[in-house]
This record gives C-alpha cells, structure tokens and sequence, in this order.
C-alpha cells in the first residue's frame, strides 16, 4: 500500500516553475528538489543548501564536488540522491580532490564557455541555411529568467531539427565537408547555448585549508564560477579534526583543550579582490536572506562565495534542532549574515550589506549549548575561561570591523569584463 502511495507522490504533477515565485521563500519551496534521498546524518545541516540549490538551477547545474561529506552522500554510488526532472534535466555532478577542486570546477566553467564560443561561430556560419531569424534570437535571446532560459530550450531544439533536415544524421560524415560537417559539429555542441550554471562545492576541509591555494586562484580568474561552502568548522567526514574554519574555544581533534586562535575569515580574504561576490548565510536563522544570497550569487557574471552554516554532529547539539539552534549562533555573532555585491559598488552605492542584528547572546551562553565547547569546559575549567572570554573578544572585533566595512564606500573597476560577458544570456552586464 504504501509502495503505491510513494508511487502516487513521485508521478504527481509537478509545479510549472515558470509560475512559481521563486525569490520568495514558499514559492522556491514549491519547485521540485533535483537532490533528494541522501544518506547524510540525521539533521545534516549541509543537505538543506544542496537542495536548494537543485530546486533554484538543478535543471542547469554543473557540480564539481570536493571530497568530503557532501561528497560521500552526493554520490554513495551505485545510488545518488542527484536526480533528474520530467524531461531528463537534472545537474551533472562529478567528484574532485581536496586538493584540486577549484580548478576542476574552473575547468568545467572554461570547457562550458568554450563550447558557447564554438557554437556561436558555427550558428553564424550557418545562419543562411538555418535561418537568420531564428539565429538572432538564439544570439539575442535573454536567459535572465526560468521563462527566458524555457524559451531558449525550445529554440534550440528547434535548432537541433532544422540541423538533422540538414543531413547530419542521415549518414553524412565530417570527411563530407561543406554545410553538413558545420552541421554535425553544430548538433554536437547546440546544448551549450542554453545557459549553464556551475557550482564548486566543499566543506571548510577544503575551502580553507587543502583547497584554499586553489580556490584563492579561481577567485581571481573573474570567471562565472558559483563557490558554495558547506561549513561545518570542522572535518567531518574524516572523523572530527581541526580546520582553519574551527572557532576559538571549541575541542576538535587536534585542538582536544579547545582551539587557542581564532578562525580564518575567508569571507573577508575574498572580498578583498573588490571583484567577487561574498555572502555568509545560515538557512535556519533567515532563510530569506539564504534564497536571496543563492539567487545573487547566481545572477553575478564573475566568481562568487557562499559561506553555508552547518550544524554538524561533531558540535554536539540535538540535531533534531539544528535548524532553530542557527538562530542562536546567529544572534551570539558566532556567524554573523552579510552580503557584498560589486555590482552595488559599481552604482555608486555601499557594496557590504549587515543582515543580521548586532549580538545578544553572550558567547559563554551559547557554549553551554555545544558540547565541543562545553567539554572544555568540564575537563580543563580555568582554560576554557580564558578561551571563552577570547573568543567573546573575537566576536566583538569582528562585529565592529563589519560594522565599519558597511559603512565604507568602494569604486570598484572592470577588471576583465571580457572574461566572463553575459554570452549565455544574450544580454551584456556591465560589472
């Protein structure tokens, strides 16, 4: 009975997502998830932003996956919890090392955008016999929107049937030359006119620690590439050691008496380069903020960084809360929210955006709550003091030096706008 019930759920209509909302919460959570069932822990705090994703650009996604555990549960092959919609869209995903997953995810942007180049060059070379009108829309055509990229799909299988009464598919060869070679060449790549989305994903393992030298590099490339970092403020998959992301005071392997140095800011090491677009969200505290920040980042033609909070079994919370506990994390100043958009610094107004409020939770407060801060606490009560007051000082620091950066104002240039013009969208951005 219940099979046929299950059955009944997976053939339902799905929402037409041209129809649908989508920067507005409810209405994202009407679209259908392309990441579904994974064998992640029971309250992963990583999963929900993966899905998201999927149900934002899953259609059109490319996915180059550090290994760690979003790696693991993204693909515990024969089975993976990546999926495909109605008409056989889903991401393609694939998985990369610690140490190279910048550049594998930066291999997958250039390959995309050289195949977009070719076939644009054979589109016009091509345009008598295919037709200029429907050439130029292709060129033209604007991909800003689910209803634009919609219509652009439909245009290029329009493209792929005018190329197969070319000859293409009827026994022509490459050796033939002429038109149908041109032809069969266009057919091979016409996919790539329609927009891709690519994603770098990783934990804090990777993004700052294995994998920082190559995810500094990508980030200066101006490259439309979309970092998502799946932060937990630890290594989770490899048992619970110590990263840069791990805040002061908290135990860890590596750090077993609390970790005596404040964590690295990778947010503000990016923002840096006044070029790339930095967000740190966490879902559960302002799940808005988190849709906005995805849909930014996505839109920005040049690289972006999306800092994830991830509650982890490794903190030691009840899990069954750890959407509400982000809440807390959040109003202590743990991790604080903010936004920095270039495009805003560009028109003249002030690019660091604040999302969350100024603190009120007392850091010692929210140690209490997290047994990575709380075991401190009961084996070594004197140092964890001390740590706990050091890092009530980094919070405050912090706070005050973001409070600063929101009231600064940048003149940012356009530094290699040809790297990364909106060909994919038909419309060119000025960044």
């Amino acid at each position: 009975r219940e099979q046929a019930n299950f059955a009944y759920f997976l053939d339902s209509a799905q929402l037409d997502r041209t129809k649908a909302k989508i920067d507005v919460v409810k209405g994202s959570q009407l679209l259908e998830p392309l990441f579904e069932f994974s064998g992640a822990c029971a309250g992963c705090g990583e999963t929900p932003y993966l899905k998201l994703m999927s149900q934002l650009f899953g259609d059109r996604a490319i996915i180059a996956n550090a290994t760690g555990c979003s790696s693991i549960y993204g693909g515990n092959l024969p089975t993976t919890p990546w999926t495909t919609n109605k008409n056989g869209c889903g991401p393609a995903w694939c998985n990369s090392l610690f140490e190279d997953n910048a550049e594998f995810g930066l291999g997958l942007r250039l390959a995309v955008d050289q195949q977009h180049a070719y076939a644009e060059i054979l589109l016009k070379q091509l345009s008598p016999q295919i037709g200029d009108g429907l050439v130029q829309e292709i060129l033209e055509a604007d991909q800003t929107t689910d209803k634009g990229i919609g219509k652009q799909r439909e245009r290029v299988a329009q493209l792929k049937k005018r190329l197969a009464e070319m000859g293409p598919f009827r026994g022509a060869s490459p050796e033939q030359g002429g038109g149908a070679r041109l032809a069969l060449e266009l057919a091979s790549v016409a996919d790539s006119l329609i927009r891709r989305s690519v994603w770098i994903v990783g934990g804090d393992g990777w993004a700052y620690d294995i994998g920082f030298g190559g995810l500094d590099h990508v980030l200066t490339t101006n490259r439309d590439v979309n970092i998502l970092v799946l932060d937990t403020g630890v290594y989770s998959n490899t048992g619970g050691q110590a990263s840069k992301a791990t805040p002061r005071a908290a135990a860890a392997k590596f750090a077993a008496n609390g970790k005596p140095v404040r964590k690295k800011d990778l947010g503000m090491l990016a923002v840096s380069y006044g070029n790339v677009y930095v967000a740190q969200v966490a879902l559960g505290a302002n799940p808005n903020q988190t849709l906005k920040v995805f849909l930014d980042a996505e839109s920005y033609h040049g690289p972006s960084l999306i800092l994830a909070y991830s509650q982890c079994i490794a903190h030691g919370i009840n899990m069954t809360q750890g959407m509400t506990h982000q809440k807390t994390v959040v109003q202590s100043g743990l991790w604080p929210l903010y936004r920095y958009d270039p495009r805003l610094a560009r028109s003249g107004e002030h690019p660091f955006h604040l999302d969350s409020r100024k603190p009120t939770v007392p850091f010692a407060e929210l140690a209490q709550q997290e047994a990575r801060f709380a075991m401190v606490a009961r084996s070594d009560p004197k140092n964890a003091e001390r740590l706990s007051a050091l890092a009530q000082k980094d919070i405050d620091d912090q706070w005050h030096y973001y409070e600063q950066m929101a009231g600064v104002e940048r003149e940012i240039a356009s530094n290699g706008e040809e790297l990364c013009p909106d060909k994919v969208s038909g419309t060119h951005v000025s960044m």
